[in-house]
């Protein structure tokens, strides 16, 4: 049997939520569901960070964030360091990115002049884009493609008015105004497609496709909004806190939209249906993906892996995107699709972007990437029940100039100042799965908040300096 190959697919900002398997009951997401039908899904998977960058090194290196440094932007240096694609490329495997990296600074230029860029984190074909708010300033083979087709004046315009001008309400922006076909996660899907049909069988390949979606903008086009009735959206978590605000909580609802403030429930339900009409289409891009695997014989010899960078508040405790440590924008889909079909169903063990890291290199046979805290779930998606599990994930956010650290256990969730240690927000999950009550200073919770602070995350913060910031 050859060596088999692996497409990893990657949105940014879906929330791990918001697919039919994951039991959402408007969600049309019917090539996902397929894949996780035939697969295995872990339903407790976090990011290393709610941020884009971060998150993205992290998953690149298999390292935790205080430990590859990149708080915030990432550091163009830091490609020089281990990278996980490097290593299989190492491992004789052809390797290939299409769509968003988002492993550099974006502004005037052109993608392609981060070829090299690309060659040093180990892939060897690089077809890249940027996200969408990017294709603004920055130059793709997706703004070519654009201007090729008299586009990109269009396209830009809309940018224009969604980041620069008389800036709509997020649940009154109008869809795209260019052809379905010419939709940047549809082009996406349309270049990993090629990629795969420009494959030599006689060589493995490991390639990631990075959409640019569902990020904002909620731009699908009008077929995939009709889909969506906005009555039938359920409402975002909108219900009163108890306990402190935690300071982190705090600093972004201080900077949060205004024009949340005058969200009501219609408008809650249509900015959900024009979120999740994109979730479809990338699902239905997804679903060109497989047939041309399909087509080319290669689906029997094929992981599929399924994840995104961080998840999307959508409106939940008064706030949209991420940067923060609720469950909306810390949990993942995670989803591995074995090449015989057969897979394990749901799996509840604790996993984090750093685990599928080390899965991937353990199914390429590649080497192993140093001082990384990647645990490899290869055992559990070949039917080992015994495999030993975690009993915590981590995620960090930098928020300059302060930094915040999480800790997930399978019960609990503590949030800690990560400079002080100070524990800012402690959530039961099984009492109360929707976040809304802060035990942090409920005195029948002092002794399980120290006991998680000193006995679980700071030895998972061993090696935390913060002497430089």
């Amino acid at each position: 049997m050859p060596r088999p190959n692996i497409v990893f697919i990657f949105s940014d900002q879906q929330r791990a939520d918001t697919m039919g398997h994951a039991g959402d009951p408007v969600a049309i997401t019917p090539h996902l569901d397929k894949l996780a039908a035939e697969g295995t899904v872990f339903s407790q998977c976090f990011t290393s960070s709610p941020v884009c960058m971060p998150a993205r090194a992290s998953m690149m290196t298999g390292y935790k964030v205080h430990q590859h440094g990149v708080w915030a932007f990432a550091d163009p240096e830091l490609r020089h360091g281990q990278s996980h694609v490097r290593n299989i490329r190492d491992a004789g495997y052809r390797t290939g990115v299409v769509g968003k990296t988002h492993l550099w600074r974006h502004g005037p230029g052109h993608a392609g002049e981060h070829k090299q860029e690309m060659q040093d984190w180990g892939f060897v074909d690089a077809r890249e884009t940027t996200g969408p708010s990017e294709s603004l300033l920055t130059d793709s083979l997706y703004t070519d493609h654009l201007a090729a087709r008299g586009l990109l004046d269009a396209h830009r315009q809309y940018f224009e008015m969604y980041l620069r001008g008389t800036r709509p309400y997020p649940w009154e922006l109008p869809p795209t105004p260019l052809p379905t076909e010419d939709h940047l996660d549809v082009f996406i899907g349309r270049l990993a497609q090629e990629w795969i049909n420009d494959c030599d069988n006689a060589e493995p390949f490991y390639l990631q496709v990075n959409f640019g979606g569902p990020h904002d903008p909620w731009d699908a086009p009008p077929e995939y909004r009709s889909l969506y009735n906005p009555d039938d959206m359920p409402l975002s978590i909108r219900d009163q806190r108890t306990g402190p605000l935690s300071s982190h909580v705090e600093l972004l609802l201080k900077h949060a939209p205004n024009k949340l403030n005058k969200m009501g429930v219609a408008q809650n339900q249509l900015l959900k249906a024009n979120y999740y009409s994109k979730v479809t289409l990338i699902d239905d891009c997804v679903g060109g993906i497989l047939q041309t695997l399909e087509e080319r014989n290669l689906l029997d010899n094929t992981w599929i892996v399924f994840s995104s960078d961080h998840g999307e508040m959508l409106g939940d405790h008064g706030l949209l995107a991420k940067k923060v440590f609720y469950e909306g924008a810390v949990k993942v889909p995670c989803l591995f699709r074995s090449p015989n079909g057969r897979g394990q169903g749901t799996a509840q063990a604790l996993t984090c972007h750093l685990d599928i890291v080390a899965t991937l290199i353990d199914i390429c046979k590649a080497r192993p990437l140093q001082d990384s805290d990647g645990q490899s779930v290869l055992p559990i998606l070949e039917g080992d029940s015994n495999h030993s599990q975690r009993t915590a994930v981590l995620s960090e956010l930098g928020l300059p100039p302060s930094a915040f650290v999480m800790l997930r256990t399978s019960r609990h969730k503590l949030s800690a100042d990560a400079k002080t240690r100070e524990p800012i927000e402690l959530y039961d999950l099984t009492e109360d799965p929707n976040e809304l009550h802060n035990l942090v200073t409920h005195a029948d919770h002092v002794e399980r908040r120290q006991q998680l602070l000193n006995e679980v995350l700071n030895p998972l913060l061993s090696s935390l300096d913060t002497r430089a910031w």
